[in-house]
């Protein structure tokens, strides 16, 4: 069984990814991040019932407070697990798609190059819903369309831990969502740096990035190849991969090097 998000859910937010996580909760694509816009809101993603809200401890990381939240939303089928929001509801409240669930939170189960974000997942009514794992798959009726890339870009952002390039662009912004070409399907997911990814609209088979193989599809799911990322002939941590509705470029999570903006850069895989 599988849940399903809607593209008029989808749409609301401008990025979104299933499989660029290390938590178990994202195996097979059975959770969902949603970045919203930058205001620091979280408009929700479903609607229902709140039936329970928790303050949890979180790791302790320099950049990021001591708790994090659960919001538990019982929907027509299913219960909606929700994370990384500082709850503005309680039991008891109705909440409708696009309702303020509350304040997004920079949580310590981020890594620093994650940006703050919803969790989204959903387990059956008489599952617990407090558990981190066993949530149901989630299919995604989006627009998704590959965006290919030979590998090279400018950067046009930076932070401690990563930059980002101005390529592959979006060749529509607003009109659909895009990823990384996997010649197979658009990738998504922490490459190499996260245990596997996914392969969105594809077949099962070999995905490639840039013209080199990097893993096998199946289900959806990507095993890694052993492969080391490259930028400009020196290895970094690896590819922050997902789906983008608006500006589009990939991350290279670089927690080790700096690079500049307007600074011209060749990425390359290479089997390790």
């Amino acid at each position: 069984m599988a849940v399903t998000l809607g593209a008029d859910v989808l749409g609301r937010y401008p990025r979104f990814s299933l499989y660029n996580s290390p938590y178990p909760a994202h195996d097979a694509g059975c959770a969902i991040d949603l970045y919203p816009d930058g205001d620091g809101t979280a408009p929700s993603p479903v609607a229902g019932e709140v039936i329970d809200t928790r303050t949890v401890d979180a790791p302790p990381k320099p950049y990021a407070g001591p708790h994090d939240h659960l919001i538990l939303v019982e929907t027509d089928a299913f219960v909606a697990r929700l994370l990384h929001v500082d709850p503005a509801v309680e039991a008891g409240d109705s909440v409708a798609v696009g309702d303020s669930l509350g304040t997004l939170v920079r949580s310590g189960f981020f890594a620093p190059w994650v940006d703050n974000h919803i969790h989204l997942g959903f387990r059956e009514a008489e599952a617990n819903p407090y558990r981190a794992s066993g949530s149901l798959p989630l299919a995604v009726e989006a627009d998704v369309r590959p965006c290919s890339w030979d590998g090279r870009g400018t950067v046009v952002e930076t932070a401690e831990t990563y930059a980002v390039l101005d390529a592959p662009a979006h060749p529509a912004p607003g009109e659909y969502f895009v990823g990384v070409d996997a010649g197979n399907g658009v990738l998504d997911g922490g490459l190499p740096h996260y245990e596997g990814g996914g392969a969105l609209g594809g077949a099962d088979g070999a995905v490639s990035v840039a013209g080199q193989r990097v893993g096998t599809v199946a289900d959806r799911t990507v095993t890694w190849d052993d492969v080391t990322v490259f930028a400009d002939d020196r290895p970094i941590t690896g590819l922050s991969l997902f789906l983008a509705r608006e500006g589009f470029g990939v991350k290279l999570v670089c927690p080790d090097r700096e690079f500049a903006v307007g600074e011209t850069v060749t990425v390359r895989i290479d089997p390790a």
